[in-house]
């Protein structure tokens, strides 16, 4: 009988997304779109398939999930990047966020990222670079130069390229303190020198 959380993974990961046989490569060039396109087919679906499961996520009802690594990434997912999804362009898109951050720091004080395969580490590691904290956007950069060095020469460029965007992450937070591309959605006003930023290419992830 296969963990509660297991049908969650497959779907982000693909069925065999953690096989052994499998490289990180493989696994982005199937999945990339479904983690970073913007589509209202992709939400759709994250919606009627996962929508009850983010809820309780949400709710702080998956507890019993949090006892290992896998059940602690799954839990990550719900929190951090299914509400990005499900509620896209909307408050609730970050409602998972302070949950999010503090499994994230539990379960790496605890080692179980390293338990993890190198393309699953990356999304613990953004639960950190989605932070409005200048502190754990220093730790996420740390974590993903770390998986960037681990990386075999094959996926160096796949690796290099999480880490550059946690950079990016990284500096927008050092130099504003937040995301402005959240302000409107968060009902918070923008400053001069903020709305100038958003007309620059890239200033929104």
């Amino acid at each position: 009988m296969s963990a509660p959380w297991q049908p969650l993974l497959d779907w982000w990961f693909g069925a065999a997304g953690s096989g052994p046989d499998v490289t990180a490569a493989e696994v982005a060039a199937s999945r990339t779109a479904l983690w970073f396109a913007k589509q209202d087919r992709q939400d759709g679906q994250a919606r009627e398939q996962l929508g009850g499961l983010v809820d309780q996520a949400l709710a702080g009802q998956l507890h019993d999930w949090l006892g290992e690594p896998e059940g602690w990434l799954a839990t990550l997912l719900l929190l951090d990047q299914l509400p990005r999804m499900i509620f896209r362009d909307t408050p609730r898109a970050f409602a998972g966020d302070a949950l999010a951050r503090a499994s994230a720091l539990r379960g790496l004080a605890q080692g179980w990222d390293q338990q993890l395969p190198p393309i699953q580490r990356v999304f613990v590691y953004l639960v950190l670079e989605h932070a409005e904290d200048l502190a754990l956007q220093n730790q996420a950069v740390r974590l993903f130069q770390a998986l960037t060095q681990e990386a075999t020469a094959a996926e160096h460029e796949l690796f290099a390229g999480y880490l550059d965007y946690a950079e990016c992450h990284q500096r927008v937070i050092a130099r504003f303190g937040r995301f402005p591309h959240r302000n409107q959605i968060l009902g918070r006003s923008s400053s001069a020198k903020e709305s100038a930023f958003l007309l620059e290419p890239g200033s929104r992830f």
